[in-house]
C-alpha cells in the first residue's frame, strides 16, 4: 500500500463516479489514470507485502461503521413510513389501517432490532477478542444490515407512492446509498462464503 499525492506527475483524475445517478463526490470514488507514476520508497506504508494486512486492519471497524449508519437510515425510513401511513388515505382508509402496511411496519421493527443486536454483539466481540476472532460476526452484520435496510427503505418508498422516488423525501437517496453497501468492503457473496467456511470449521 503506497501513498500517491494527487499532484504527482502521471496522475489524472478523470471524473467522479456517479452512483445511481447521484453525485457521489467528494465521499465516493473517482476514475483515476496512473501513467508511469513514480513515488519515493518512503511512501510505502508499513513495508512490502503488508498492503493486505493494512486493508484488513481497517475493514472490521469500517464495516461496523457502515452497519451502524445503515441502521440509522432504516430507523429514519420506518419513521417516514409510519408518519406517511397515518396521513395518506387510499381506497377510503388510511394506509395505517391496511393489513399490508401494518405487516410491513411490524416486520421493519423486527428486522431493525435484529440487525441492531447483531451489530452490538459484533462490536462487543471486537472489543473483547479482536477483529480476527470476531470475523464471522463482522461478516454477518455486513450481510444482514444493508439487506435489512434495503427492504425497510423500499417499503417506506412504497408507502409514499411516486413521492418516495422523488427528492421530496430522503428515501430514494438513502436507498441508493444503502444498496452500494452490499458491495463496499466486500460483496455479500464473499462474506457469505467466509461465514459458511467458519461455520463448517466447527464441525471438521
Amino acid at each position: 500500500m503506497i501513498i500517491v499525492p494527487r499532484d504527482t506527475r502521471g496522475v489524472t483524475i478523470v471524473r467522479s463516479l456517479p452512483v445511481f445517478g447521484y453525485d457521489d463526490a467528494p465521499h465516493g470514488h473517482a476514475e483515476i489514470v496512473f501513467d508511469n507514476v513514480r513515488v519515493p520508497a518512503g511512501n510505502l506504508l508499513l513495508g512490502e507485502g503488508r498492503g493486505f494486512e493494512i486493508a484488513q486492519g481497517r475493514l472490521g471497524p469500517g464495516r461496523i461503521h457502515h452497519c451502524m449508519r445503515t441502521i440509522g437510515m432504516a430507523e429514519r425510513a420506518l419513521e417516514y413510513m409510519c408518519k406517511r401511513s397515518l396521513s395518506r388515505v387510499a381506497f377510503g382508509k388510511r394506509l395505517a389501517e391496511q393489513g399490508v402496511t401494518l405487516e410491513r411496519i411490524a416486520e421493519s421493527r423486527i428486522l431493525i432490532d435484529q440487525a441492531r443486536l447483531l451489530v452490538l454483539k459484533a462490536a462487543d466481540m471486537m472489543d473483547k477478542v479482536g477483529n480476527k476472532l470476531a470475523a464471522k460476526e463482522i461478516g454477518m452484520i455486513k450481510v444482514a444490515a444493508p439487506s435489512m435496510a434495503c427492504k425497510v427503505i423500499d417499503w417506506a418508498i412504497q408507502a409514499h407512492g411516486a413521492g418516495g422516488l422523488s427528492a421530496d423525501f430522503p428515501l430514494a437517496y438513502d436507498y441508493a446509498q444503502v444498496r452500494t453497501l452490499r458491495f463496499a468492503d466486500g460483496p455479500d457473496e464473499v462474506h457469505r462464503n467466509q461465514i459458511a467456511k467458519l461455520e463448517l470449521a466447527r464441525y471438521r
